[in-house]
């Protein structure tokens, strides 16, 4: 647990559980796909958490919990990730390690806090490993970012790597379309994919990218694919939840909806301003009487 704040059990209504089991390590999450090919381990799941509370109810399913820089858009409303900020990262990060006990929880770095150089990353990823308790930072980018892979895996932070469909590259990518569409884009997707595996990251992001080469991105690196808008075939996946629970009107193709929690939200808001208009609520079970 982070020890970045305290939280008063005795009031909070965010008291983190008991922690009954150890976390999953970032070791255990690299040995997963060894375990995969023998037959032995089941897919990594995955999904993007920003609070206490979404922390806790996602926590006992998830083998990684993802402090994603999409809370730039779920969270704040933002248009795209890019002006999300470290500050930002670091207070919801901090707060979803706190929600959890079992999963590895991994933070991604911001746009702009890691590109510079390797030494800037540094700077960056060991702010935020000691402000929030994660396990690991995210970042995006190919053969290009493996100098600094290998720069912060050698230091002792672990790295996430993510290719494909890199959001906080939309400007340069001219939108979300999905990747590797053409002979040339599939190969230098692979090749970042591996260029970054062999830097040593622990585990690589495939978004949004043409199925057949997520399968062959798999087969050729040594450490698990995890896959969003690519292929059951990776060794993992991974959503945003407030996607795949149905709290956003329109959604990527690739998200399938598991509930259909807004709707469900705005209709209780609904029942409930229903009732404070007709004063029947509060009613008798949810108000004080005096002291006889």
């Amino acid at each position: 647990m982070s020890t970045t704040f305290t939280v008063d059990t005795a009031t909070s209504r965010a008291t983190p559980v008991a922690a009954p089991m150890k976390r999953l390590t970032i070791p255990a999450v690299r040995r997963r796909k060894a375990e995969i090919a023998r037959g032995e381990g089941q897919p990594l799941v995955m999904l993007t958490a920003y609070t206490v509370r979404t922390a806790q109810l996602l926590d006992p399913h998830c083998d990684l919990l993802l402090v994603g820089d999409s809370l730039g858009q779920v969270i704040y409303g933002l248009p795209s990730t890019v002006p999300v900020t470290l500050e930002m990262m670091a207070a919801h990060g901090a707060a979803v390690v706190r929600g959890s006990y079992h999963a590895a929880v991994v933070i991604d770095m911001p746009f702009g806090s890691y590109e510079a150089s390797p030494e800037h990353a540094f700077a960056s990823a060991a702010r935020l490993m000691k402000e929030t308790g994660a396990a690991a930072v995210k970042l995006e980018g190919g053969a290009a970012m493996a100098p600094t892979v290998r720069f912060l895996s050698e230091r002792g932070i672990p790295v996430m790597g993510h290719v494909g469909l890199t959001p906080q590259a939309v400007n340069m990518l001219g939108g979300y379309g999905a990747r590797g569409r053409t002979q040339e884009e599939a190969s230098k997707i692979i090749e970042d994919a591996q260029a970054i595996a062999a830097a040593g990251a622990f585990a690589i992001v495939v978004e949004g990218v043409v199925e057949t080469v997520a399968i062959e991105m798999t087969r050729s690196v040594d450490c698990p694919t995890i896959g969003i808008g690519a292929s059951a075939q990776c060794d993992g996946q991974v959503l945003v939840a407030e996607d795949m629970l149905g709290m956003f009107e329109r959604v990527p193709r690739f998200v399938k909806r598991f509930d259909e929690l807004g709707e469900r939200i705005a209709a209780a808001a609904q029942t409930y301003a229903s009732d404070v208009r007709s004063r029947a609520f509060p009613g008798p079970e949810q108000v004080y009487a005096a002291k006889s």
